[in-house]
């Protein structure tokens, strides 16, 4: 996943706000990476735009063997399809599926064979075979973060994106959640990038990214930290 010179600006004349400010980032496939900044930095609006929910101003991004620059709207989402995950604070499940249907209907419509017994199986790694049946409200706040992640994980992206993943958890279950999520990483081998305003949850990522007034302030491996 490669940024370069990327901006992203909003309105025109004297109502232009910029909220990007030529980013440059390159993320290695594999790597965990923790993008840090206050709120109002631009970190989720540099996470959309590298996921290709948003189009940027200028400047070019590559994410997952994509040119998102050259692509129109339908060729954006089929880049994501199958290659970009994302994972936000708000779980965003359908109140009327149940959490086997919120993680197969995605890969049926995506033309995956077997999406059932895909969505069983990943629910299984996250803990919940045994809540498969059950609807988002008949979920904790908890299990309904993991169905998230088991939707997130089950076509096997290339990259994963989580934004604020713990937001609306409680610190016990954010813990646990975020000790699920690098398990999976591991095992899958996705490049996890993970927005946050929280400096020990960036720590334990090998790289940690600091962003501030829609810029990078600073980019430091595990290893110099």
């Amino acid at each position: 996943m490669n940024a370069h010179n990327v901006t992203l600006s909003l309105g025109s004349g004297e109502a232009r706000v910029d909220i990007l400010k030529g980013i440059n980032l390159e993320v290695r496939q594999g790597e965990t990476v923790a993008l840090l900044g206050p709120s109002g930095s631009g970190k989720s609006s540099l996470m959309a735009v590298l996921a290709g929910l948003e189009r940027a101003s200028g400047g070019t991004i590559e994410t997952g063997g994509q040119d998102f620059g050259t692509l129109d709207e339908d060729g954006l989402a089929k880049a994501r399809r199958g290659r970009i995950g994302i994972i936000l604070q708000a779980f965003h499940l359908l109140p009327t599926m149940t959490a086997l249907e919120n993680v197969a209907v995605p890969l049926e419509l995506a033309g995956l064979e077997d999406p059932f017994g895909r969505a069983a199986a990943e629910l299984e790694r996250v803990g919940l075979a045994g809540r498969t049946g059950h609807y988002p409200v008949q979920l904790s706040g908890g299990e309904q973060q993991r169905v998230a992640i088991a939707r997130a994980l089950a076509p096997r992206p290339e990259i994963l994106f989580a934004d604020e993943p713990t937001g609306n958890l409680d610190a016990k279950t954010g813990a646990q959640i975020m000790d699920l999520l690098f398990a999976r990483q591991a095992a899958t081998g996705a490049t996890l990038f993970i927005i946050t305003h929280d400096a020990g949850l960036a720590a334990r990522c090998a790289r940690v990214v600091e962003m501030q007034d829609g810029a990078i302030l600073s980019d430091t491996s595990a290893a110099s930290r």
